[in-house]
Parts: structure tokens; C-alpha cells; sequence
């Protein structure tokens, strides 16, 4: 098993996102979804953006190395005009359907739209046309993200994420040890592998 604690706005969580379940599937790994939210981390280190953009050398860098990392994975890369975007709505939704066989879909398609397409994805709109023909009442899933409940738990997951020493996304959990980044994904699932059975 491994746990994937993701963000919609954080361009390395797209790397990942986008092919974790096809090399989770390979190696016979489980994956469990934690979207939680990166603004609050950040807000408690005191930055109030992303690093990427706080950091000028930093940013630059990260925007010469999305394209190349997008070309290794065949992946759609379209330079965001807004970065970090506002993702509260889409990542209440990825709350209410972790559990959810349309989940690793569903995930898939915000992501392209914010990191392959450049488009807003903080949305009813978004959330819907993500959602679509995933065999889901999107109008239903609406409602419940808009509820006090699910805001709470997601301000619990990320406060859960904070006290497991979150402090970037992606971030992997297996078995208690931490991984940081897109580039450690295939270390977390060669670990998961070898894990008791689950």
C-alpha cells in the first residue's frame, strides 16, 4: 500500500497523479488518496505562496523543468497563467470520492485541465465536466462539498498532513516512511512491494 497526499495546484502532484495507478498496477501496490491542502503548510512557514513563486531562481527553474519532465512522461503541458491555483472545490470533491473507483480518474482529469490545458478548475463547471460519465451524481457530490462537514475534514486532513510532517506535494507514506516529490514515486512503490501483505 502506499498513500499519495496530492494537491490540484501543485505541478509536481500532476506528475505524479497522472501515473501513479498505472505503476501502482505493475508492482501489485494499493494505492490510498490523501488530498489535503498545500496553502495552510505554506501559510505556517510563513510563506503565503507557493516557493516557486516567493523564490524567483527557485521558479524559474521549476518552469524549465516542467516541460522536459511533462515530454518524459508524455504528458500535456500548457505553463499555468495563474499559479498556485485555487483548487477548494475540486479538492473537496477528491475528499468525498478517495475511497471511490472513479477517484484516480477523476483526479487525472483536474489535473490536466489545470497543468495540460491552463484553465480554472475552482469551479462548478470544472468540478461537473470532470466528473462526467464517471458514473457519479456530480449535482449530488456538488452539494456535499459545499457542506460544513466536508469543509471541516478537509481542514482535519491537512491538519493531519502537518502533523505527519507533510510539508510538499506529492508526498508518500509506506509503511510510516515519508518520500518527498515526483521523483521519489518509484522508491515509495519499490518499498510498498515489499511490504507485509495487505
Amino acid at each position: 500500500m502506499i498513500e499519495c497526499w496530492f494537491e490540484f495546484g501543485s505541478n509536481y502532484s500532476y506528475l505524479s497523479v497522472m501515473r501513479i495507478e498505472q505503476e501502482a498496477a505493475v508492482r501489485g501496490v494499493r494505492v490510498v488518496w490523501r488530498p489535503f491542502l498545500l496553502g495552510p503548510i505554506f501559510k505556517a512557514m510563513g510563506w503565503d505562496s507557493s516557493p516557486f513563486v516567493l523564490q524567483k531562481a527557485k521558479g524559474d527553474y521549476v518552469w524549465q523543468d516542467m516541460p522536459r519532465q511533462c515530454r518524459k512522461y508524455g504528458l500535456p503541458w500548457q505553463q499555468p497563467s495563474r499559479f498556485p491555483r485555487r483548487a477548494l472545490l475540486p479538492m473537496r470533491v477528491a475528499l468525498l470520492g478517495e475511497e471511490q473507483p472513479w477517484m484516480a480518474e477523476y483526479c487525472r482529469r483536474v489535473m490536466r485541465m489545470n497543468f495540460g490545458e491552463d484553465r480554472d478548475i475552482d469551479n462548478p463547471e470544472a468540478v461537473r465536466e470532470a466528473l462526467e460519465g464517471l458514473g457519479v451524481s456530480a449535482d449530488e457530490l456538488l452539494r456535499e462539498a459545499a457542506s460544513d462537514e466536508v469543509k471541516q475534514r478537509l481542514r482535519e486532513r491537512t491538519e493531519a498532513a502537518a502533523a505527519r510532517g507533510v510539508f510538499g506535494a506529492p508526498t508518500f507514506f509506506v509503511r510510516g516512511e515519508r518520500y518527498w516529490g515526483n521523483d521519489r514515486l518509484e522508491d515509495a512503490l519499490e518499498a510498498a512491494m515489499g511490504a507485509v501483505a495487505w
